[in-house]
């Protein structure tokens, strides 16, 4: 059986690298398509913001929680947040139960270092009361169902619930703070969207399915905001990339960011 496997495993990589080198892929798509993206706002009752998005067959959900604590010691008058990946189990054969591996920590670092170097998050609106209390924003990814690209897909999925989410008025009494009734926007200024390519021979793909994955030398992962500005990048893969695949890459995902942008659900209130 297993034998019998790698021969079928070894045809699907002959048949991807040829159909690249003819501009196509298996699912039909041109060499610069993304799959089918879909978007939905507020979907957990529970959380400050989610969202719900699926990417061809991936499937993924990403919630905001937040709650009162103290800020970093060197950045005293600014709030804090951290992104969090979690690989369910029955999303692929390949993930297991426990801690998070490599590939989860990765996905986390990737899509922290989108939010955050884009400075999409107001931070210092997130401070209470300078150097003592700050509002700590918890972004947390769930894979349901991987189907590749599990990026992008991350990537829209939390700047939606961010976009999303809904914090509590604050009032600061003698040093107190207390809770209002009152619910306000987010403090977001900046929409980072990330594109990822697969480098397959020498082309490069768009949004790689998991067969893609499979057989690809290299992945590289662009991050950028609504002016074009490049916020993060993260390359993948044992292969290599020339300088003329990233300038190729950049100029690529000028265009699908705008387009990805375009799809994300803007001013639905959550719950």
């Amino acid at each position: 059986m297993q034998k019998i496997h790698k021969i079928a495993s070894e045809i699907e990589k002959d048949s991807i690298i040829s159909l690249a080198e003819k501009g196509k892929r298996l699912d039909g798509r041109g060499l610069e398509d993304f799959r089918e993206v879909t978007i939905e706002a507020g979907v957990i009752e529970k959380a400050e913001g989610s969202a719900y998005v699926t990417l061809g067959d991936t499937k993924i959900m990403a919630g905001v929680k937040l709650e009162i604590g103290e800020p970093f010691p060197d950045t005293p008058d600014k709030g804090v947040f951290t992104v969090n990946a979690e690989f369910v189990p029955l999303a692929s054969p390949v993930f297991e139960p426990g801690p998070p591996d490599e590939d989860a920590i990765e996905l986390a670092r990737v899509i922290d270092r989108g939010i955050r170097e884009s400075e999409a998050i107001d931070l210092e609106k997130l401070c209470i009361i300078p150097g003592e209390k700050v509002w700590i924003a918890f972004i947390d990814i769930y894979i349901l169902d991987h189907a590749g690209n599990l990026f992008d897909a991350s990537t829209l999925g939390s700047i939606t619930a961010l976009l999303n989410t809904k914090m509590p008025e604050v009032k600061v009494e003698n040093g107190e703070v207390k809770i209002l009734d009152k619910l306000v926007s987010f403090p977001i200024r900046k929409i980072p969207v990330s594109v990822t390519f697969a480098k397959i021979n020498d082309k490069l793909v768009v949004d790689p399915c998991i067969e893609e994955e499979h057989v690809m030398n290299a992945r590289l992962t662009i991050t950028m905001d609504e002016n074009d500005n490049i916020v993060a990048m993260q390359k993948g893969g044992a292969g290599t990339l020339k300088t003329e695949d990233i300038y190729k890459a950049i100029e690529i995902a000028k265009v699908k960011t705008k387009e990805l942008r375009e799809k994300i659900p803007r001013g639905v209130s959550n719950g």
